[in-house]
């Protein structure tokens, strides 16, 4: 990794994934390789350079296969951020194809949903957060970091992985053991039930995205 991209990244030392949720009960741990992932959601700024440099991704000039109607809707315009677009603010209403093309010019790629859980292992979660309409305005990153060294995993915007639609439910409820691990194992059901919703070209006025890198340890 350059050193522009370790500047912007934590590494995370991989391990064993176990999903809450597995599709069939036989279905084993998921070994998860050494990465790297954004330390911060991509902002509003840096799309915004991003749509400057690669302008075929400007919301007027999108194709409608990558983007639907509601792509980067809350900008002022396609070159332009607004009064509802803070610039250090995450940026939502992108695609999970747009997301794709950034990471890809910042010589990444999107997480994969294994990657991301395992990430936010032992990051608390918001539950009021994920209960609560997105508001008008998404608030600016720079919430405190998990033991990791990642900020804003929860609380801000929800996130596109790579394999978005792999979580399907199989049926299943809540853990009983106390209701901490309730709590944790709902809100990520919560996550699997959003995720499996969507589709490529679908945008969301809370749905934004971090970039992975492979790779070891520097």
């Amino acid at each position: 990794m350059s050193a522009a991209l370790v500047a912007l990244a934590v590494h995370v030392a991989g391990g064993a994934y176990h999903t809450p949720f597995p599709a069939s009960p036989g279905e084993r741990a998921t070994e998860v390789a050494a990465f790297w992932l954004d330390r911060e959601p991509v902002t509003n700024r840096e799309f915004l350079e991003f749509v400057a440099q690669h302008p075929e991704w400007r919301r007027d000039r999108v194709k409608p296969v990558l983007a639907d109607g509601r792509y980067l809707a809350s900008w002022a315009a396609p070159d332009a951020l607004g009064p509802r677009t803070r610039p250090h603010a995450p940026v939502v209403d992108v695609s999970w194809f747009a997301a794709r093309a950034f990471c890809a010019a910042r010589g990444g790629r999107l997480p994969t949903e294994a990657e991301w859980e395992l990430a936010a292992a032992g990051t608390p979660d918001e539950l009021a957060w994920y209960e609560a309409p997105a508001p008008d305005v998404v608030p600016d990153i720079g919430g405190a970091p998990n033991a990791a060294g990642l900020r804003d995993l929860h609380g801000l915007v929800w996130e596109w992985v790579e394999d978005f639609g792999a979580s399907m439910v199989a049926g299943g409820g809540c853990g009983t053991a106390s209701s901490s691990a309730a709590t944790a194992e709902y809100m990520t059901y919560m996550r699997f039930a959003f995720r499996s919703s969507l589709e490529g070209r679908f945008t969301i006025g809370s749905l934004g995205f971090r970039c992975a890198y492979d790779g070891g340890a520097p």
